[in-house]
């Protein structure tokens, strides 16, 4: 609750007005002071009084690309039995406030709001909750409240189309490494017939033997297995234009253009960020259960002051092998760590590094890797064709 600069004038007005009644025995003072006072008063009651509004809100759509619309439909209902007057309502929106006309609203009606949603930059853009002030009819006291629960509206990084997905890595007996397309299908083991099974899959010499039908079972052992690895160190996009790492936005769009070509495509990706993410980055509100997927990830990544995660998501990476296809997107001040990629090379049989917002390009066998250097995720997307020839 707060007192306006009016109700504080007039609840000192009546202080004085006491005060000086009562030194100088005026009673005039005394009841002017004591009309100023009640009526202070009367005025946080009549604010103290609680709407009885529901809220919901709507998100069309709640997850879009950037740039893409968004907008926010908000519905405010009087459940009370009384007018609610004298109301002022506005809902937040990322930094901005909208205005709600909520004004004299009739029992049993309702008002609906649709305004834009910002979409211009990435992020998460939290919507709401609705602020409701309440003033008393004279303007001395005002008193707001929350309605509504926040609802977050998820701007993804820009996709940009990627023609194909890397090869696989198919390994042969002798320790060979060669390059798939697409996987390749291997005998693994035999099994009974069950019915709806392909004949053409029946393994005749064994069913004659046992005397019984049995089929094979194959298995894809060299299906590409991407693991994308975002840069998300200050240290690693240190150049700022009006506060945004530019550099580190280019590489978010990188990580989502490999993250749903391969989607696309049925092949297996995994999404990891060098500096560890907050809690409320991975699970909706922070809540355990419910991962969120890549696209919310990167429209709720930021920047860490983390510098030394590099070393650490260097050795996990050597020791767990997530997969063969290894894609590390970085900023100008990662290309000084490059030796920590090129340790990985052992356990990854490609390896490629893509480096973004660079004033110069980075030299060739760097590390001995595969380096990119791209202004933008556009430029990525365009040369995407020859790094898969690499």
């Amino acid at each position: 609750m707060g007192i306006t600069a009016r109700g504080v004038g007039l609840l000192v007005a009546a202080v004085v007005l006491l005060g000086a009644g009562f030194r100088f025995a005026y009673p005039e003072l005394t009841l002017l002071g004591a009309a100023a006072g009640a009526a202070v008063g009367y005025a946080a009651l009549v604010a103290a009084w609680r709407p009885r509004l529901t809220v919901t809100r709507r998100a069309d759509p709640d997850r879009v690309a950037r740039g893409e619309p968004a907008s926010m439909a908000l519905t405010v209902r009087n459940t009370g039995r009384l007018r609610s007057a004298n109301l002022l309502a506005e809902d937040r929106c990322g930094q901005r406030s909208v205005p709600v006309p909520v004004l004299r609203l009739r029992p049993g009606r309702d008002t609906e709001v649709r305004y834009d949603v910002p979409t211009d930059r990435r992020g998460v853009v939290p919507v709401g909750p609705l602020r409701v002030t309440r003033r008393d009819p004279l303007g001395l006291v005002a008193l707001a409240r929350p309605y509504g629960a926040a609802v977050p509206v998820w701007v993804h990084p820009r996709i940009h189309p990627l023609t194909a997905v890397p090869r696989g890595a198919g390994r042969s007996l002798d320790g060979r490494v060669d390059g798939v397309p697409h996987g390749s299908i291997t005998f693994d083991s035999l099994r009974e017939y069950v019915v709806g099974d392909e004949l053409r899959r029946v393994h005749w010499r064994t069913s004659a033997r046992v005397g019984e039908l049995m089929v094979r079972e194959n298995v894809d052992t060299s299906l590409p297995r991407l693991v994308v690895l975002l840069d998300n160190r200050s240290v690693a996009h240190p150049q700022r234009v009006g506060g945004v790492a530019e550099s580190f936005e280019s590489a978010c769009e990188a990580a989502a253009s490999v993250v749903t070509a391969a989607h696309r495509a049925d092949l297996p990706v995994l999404l990891l960020m060098v500096a560890a993410e907050p809690a409320e980055a991975t699970t909706p509100g922070g809540e355990a259960g419910g991962a969120l997927g890549p696209l919310d990830r990167l429209a709720a990544a930021e920047l860490s002051d983390d510098g030394d995660a590099l070393r650490a998501a260097t050795t996990r990476l050597r020791q767990d092998r997530f997969g063969d296809t290894l894609i590390f997107l970085t900023g100008p001040g990662g290309r000084d760590e490059l030796g920590h990629l090129g340790a990985l090379r052992g356990a990854y049989p490609s390896v490629v590094v893509a480096v973004f917002g660079a004033a110069e390009p980075t030299p060739p066998g760097t590390a001995g890797l595969v380096v990119v250097d791209a202004a933008d995720g556009a430029q990525f997307a365009a040369e995407w064709d020859g790094v898969r020839r690499w």
